[in-house]
């Protein structure tokens, strides 16, 4: 349940890339539901991307898809262009596109790394950039946001190349605020903790020593619900936040309080 007014967003046109996931739609549904415009980016076809968004009932007068490979740069420079087109200026751009691989660091392939790296770190610099010109454009009073996690600052096991972009993604948001605002342009990141959603829900669901790990590593004792994810987001693109850039919400449980306890 949302805790904000209905017109929190009214008259926001907010991109995001990797919006078909299911935090993505989560997110993607609670911006529309607030008053946004939302033009989303994903991979999977067109059609596959219109059920997701009708099964999430989320209005297709208010959200347009466009899919393709945000690593590339004529991709997003495309995804920019066709945005603004359908809804007119950019005001937010959630640079929220990731993956994780579950595997030990020593076994990790440069193929493996490269892939994470590049998709996580990669776009939401695109991103950034080019939703960056295009407010410096228009004129507006920007603000790009980035999906990291608390484990940019405490790495959590076997998933090296992603604590590493997480960590990335948090340095990079912090430059693009710093090199944005005599531009009228704010940066920056939310870090959710462990989200009941995707690999570890799954993991969660299936495999008793992760849930027993995770457990101990969240001081709340429960995974977070995708709802709370979502009202920071909303939080974020809302007028509230006016004074912020440079940040990271971190709303993760605690789990960043202290390094898990492995006894």
């Amino acid at each position: 349940m949302s805790i904000y007014e209905k017109s929190a967003l009214d008259n926001q046109h907010i991109v995001i890339s990797g919006g078909l996931g299911a935090l993505g739609l989560a997110i993607v549904k609670g911006l529309v539901d607030h008053g946004a415009n939302v033009t989303i980016n994903d991979i999977v076809p067109q059609d596959t991307g219109h059920e997701r968004l009708q099964s999430a009932e989320i209005p297709l007068d208010h959200c347009m898809y466009i899919p393709g490979d945000i690593t590339q740069e004529s991709v997003v420079e495309n995804f920019v262009t066709s945005a603004t087109e359908r809804f007119g200026s950019i005001h937010t751009a959630l640079c929220h596109t990731g993956m994780v691989q579950a595997k030990s660091l020593v076994d990790v392939s440069i193929t493996e790394w490269e892939s994470i790296i590049n998709l996580n770190v990669t776009s939401a610099f695109l991103l950034g950039k080019h939703t960056a010109r295009s407010m410096i454009t228009s004129q507006v009073s920007g603000h790009l946001i980035f999906t990291i996690s608390w484990v940019s600052d405490v790495p959590w096991p076997d998933i090296g190349p992603y604590n590493a972009s997480k960590a990335a993604m948090k340095q990079l948001m912090r430059s693009y605020a710093r090199e944005l605002a005599d531009k009228n342009i704010r940066a920056n990141a939310i870090a959710p903790g462990i989200v009941a959603a995707g690999m570890a829900k799954r993991q969660w669901d299936t495999e008793p020593d992760y849930q027993a790990r995770a457990k101990r590593a969240i001081p709340l004792g429960y995974m977070q619900p995708i709802e709370s994810v979502v009202n920071g987001f909303i939080f974020l693109c809302s007028r509230a936040a006016n004074y912020m850039t440079g940040s990271v919400l971190l709303m993760d449980g605690g789990c960043s309080l202290y390094p898990m306890d492995d006894s």
